[in-house]
């Protein structure tokens, strides 16, 4: 699952994404409403979390350009401003939720969880590629009736390759989504959770699903 936080206070920024990261969201994080625009005009996530009070545009400007653009993309505001009438204010223009700060980063899970919920509704939420399954809702993967635990990185690249399935996806394009920084040639991070993946979803399995393509990427592959 992927997620942008869009909030100015960097201390604060650099907190919710570490900790989304540690709970195996993809994240990307911006400092201000026009970052934020920019970004989500050419990339889609599974929800947003926007700061009210930010530089250049602020959070109902960037909900605004959301919504303009058909999107329907899950939204949290986050900010200071707890009057009833702020928060009537921000629900009104479109947010799926308000969340005041200071806030406990348990709260703010649960937020995103049910957001989410709604979003991917009863159906939507199951992720699937041949017999292999993802429940987005509660995060249990199954090969068949076989549940397989994952640590929170596994199953954000796992998702991410179920989001994309058969389709070849680079080294880089891999990195930079799930790890957040920019490739360099000579890691071999990618590499290494591949094989941890291909061990616990193909094991010894005579289907496989995840392939290596030579001089490409990595596939996950329907059969």
């Amino acid at each position: 699952m992927r997620i942008l936080i869009a909030e100015d206070e960097r201390d604060l920024n650099k907190i919710i994404t570490s900790k989304l990261t540690k709970e195996g969201y993809s994240v990307d994080s911006v400092y201000d409403g026009e970052e934020a625009i920019h970004i989500l005009s050419y990339t889609d996530y599974d929800a947003v979390i926007l700061d009210i009070m930010m530089p250049k545009k602020d959070g109902f400007a960037v909900l605004r350009s959301i919504r303009d653009a058909g999107k329907t993309t899950p939204v949290l505001f986050l900010t200071a401003r707890d009057s009833v009438r702020d928060k009537v204010e921000g629900l009104d223009s479109g947010a799926n939720d308000y969340l005041v700060k200071p806030f406990s980063f348990d709260e703010l899970m649960a937020r995103i969880r049910a957001m989410t919920r709604v979003s991917f509704g009863t159906a939507d939420n199951i992720l699937t590629v041949s017999d292999l399954t993802m429940n987005l809702a509660s995060k249990v993967v199954k090969r068949g009736e076989r549940e397989i635990a994952l640590s929170s990185k596994e199953y954000a690249l796992l998702e991410y390759l179920m989001h994309n399935k058969n389709i070849v996806l680079s080294r880089e394009t891999i990195e930079n989504h799930i790890w957040n920084y920019d490739y360099e040639g000579g890691t071999n991070v990618v590499d290494v959770y591949i094989s941890y993946l291909r061990k616990k979803i193909d094991g010894n399995r005579d289907v496989k699903l995840l392939h290596t393509v030579r001089g490409q990427g990595f596939v996950l592959r329907e059969v």
